[in-house]
């Protein structure tokens, strides 16, 4: 599991270096095997300048090639052959200069002075994809005419660093399955020694803007969902997601969608609480059943591939098809594409055994599999939902068009175990005070009170 130190930060203050965060992490039992450094973009823009076009001419010896001269500033203009069609004499541009090194497409490429058809280049004026900003390589990139010259390229295209931990997760740790999860045990280690504060992000300023829009929700197998909590918002704008919600996904390994999916994935790792997104426009007969459908029913998923169900495989369903294969994978027919205006959102808590058996039958392990299968928290679902619904708001627009929908048929009580002091220090092998026991579960988010002289209930 990738945890990302920017993100741990979102929710916890510390001073602490991404390297003296990583054996304290591995000492309160979420082992780092190993950490990277990340950037945003690959290789920093390193050695890449704002420059003025000067001249540019014909090639001599390429009918599609241009020798232009290029001011970056440094007092001696760098002559640079540049086979875009669209470079021009007088155009602010970004100029990767010799010694630079950029990342095209995985493959690390070093600029050097060299010869082109006879023609001396010093550099390479640069498009979009060469420099890792986009995806467009039609043409070099056209800087505004007021760009001063000489500026280094990150300055004008921000360029973020991180620090990503790998995680070795162990079945019993879930409750460490999210950045809010790791900054939490982060936190009750911290407090022992000083006060340390935490918090997720308030969802208090959640508001209905309407019920036009209702989506009413059935729940046929109540031993495999728990609980299942949903709204829907209408009018969205399903576009790409702002420079800072990418930075987080690519971060830790995943690739940016939509806005929309992007949010629903962004709070499953900021929450550990895993949410699906469907075309509200897809939903037949504008109502949601949860249920097993009979066997070798044919579903198609997102990864396009046609699955046979078992009888046994919990399937979130409209009137007339299933829509999505509960915790574990959604429908190609019901999913969020670039033309959804209206969604129906879903948080939900499932049977991890039942989740565990369907991704296991089908061989569909996904980020949200893995949490169900070790068990999510049900008491999470509705701040995950409204938390997600106002992003949607700030990201794609819209208004929340329903009420929340909370199908919870049997409350899940918080366990409740018996903590012994005496076996807490034989366990550990040392004397560990009272004091700081208390405050570790307190930090942890577990009540607790005295029982007995030695013992507390949790």
């Amino acid at each position: 599991m990738k945890i990302s130190y920017n993100w741990i930060r979102e929710y916890l203050e510390t001073d602490k270096r991404a390297e003296e965060l990583s054996p304290i992490l591995t000492g309160v039992g979420l082992e780092v095997e190993g950490m990277e450094y990340w950037m945003s973009v690959k290789g920093g823009l390193k050695g890449v300048l704002s420059g003025h076009v000067k001249t540019c001419m014909k090639h001599p010896g390429a009918d599609k090639l241009f020798v232009t001269t290029v001011d970056t500033g440094s007092g001696e203009d760098l002559k640079i052959v540049c086979g875009a069609p669209n470079v021009r004499e007088g155009q602010k541009v970004l100029v990767a200069t010799p010694g630079s090194v950029l990342d095209f497409k995985g493959q690390a490429i070093e600029i050097k002075r060299t010869k082109i058809r006879g023609e001396v280049s010093e550099g390479m004026i640069c498009a979009e994809d060469e420099l890792g900003l986009g995806d467009s390589h039609e043409g070099i990139m056209v800087l505004p005419g007021d760009t001063p010259v000489g500026i280094a390229a990150h300055e004008l295209f921000p360029v973020e660093y991180d620090t990503v931990y790998e995680i070795g997760l162990t079945p019993n740790r879930i409750d460490g399955g999210s950045h809010f999860g790791v900054a939490r045990d982060l936190n009750a280690y911290f407090n022992i020694f000083k006060a340390s504060r935490i918090s997720l992000p308030s969802v208090d300023s959640f508001r209905t803007d309407d019920n036009s829009r209702p989506i009413p929700v059935k729940v046929e197998n109540e031993t495999d969902c728990m609980r299942y909590s949903g709204l829907t918002i209408s009018g969205v704008s399903v576009k790409e997601s702002p420079t800072w919600l990418q930075n987080r996904l690519r971060a830790i390994g995943l690739t940016p969608l939509n806005n929309v999916v992007d949010i629903t994935n962004y709070v499953l790792h900021e929450s550990g609480q895993p949410l699906h997104a469907f075309d509200a426009d897809r939903i037949a007969g504008d109502r949601i059943i949860v249920k097993n459908l009979p066997a070798k029913t044919h579903f198609i998923a997102l990864d396009d591939e046609e699955r046979e169900l078992s009888e046994k495989d919990l399937m979130i369903c409209d009137e007339e098809k299933g829509l999505c294969i509960a915790g574990v994978f959604g429908g190609k027919g019901s999913g969020v594409t670039g033309q959804t205006v209206n969604i129906f959102l879903e948080s939900a808590c499932f049977n991890p055994v039942a989740i565990r058996k369907t991704a296991r039958r089908h061989d569909l392990h996904t980020d949200a599999s893995f949490r169900f299968e070790r068990g999510s928290d049900p008491n999470i679902t509705v701040w995950a939902l409204k938390r997600a619904a106002l992003l949607v708001k700030e990201l794609a627009g819209g208004r929340i068009s329903s009420e929340i929908v909370d199908v919870y048929p049997n409350k899940i009580n918080r366990p409740v175990v018996e903590l012994n002091f005496s076996n807490v220090n034989r366990l550990a092998g040392k004397e560990i005070d009272r004091r700081d026991i208390k405050k570790i579960l307190a930090s942890l988010d577990i009540e607790h009170s005295e029982k007995a002289r030695d013992t507390l209930s949790c």
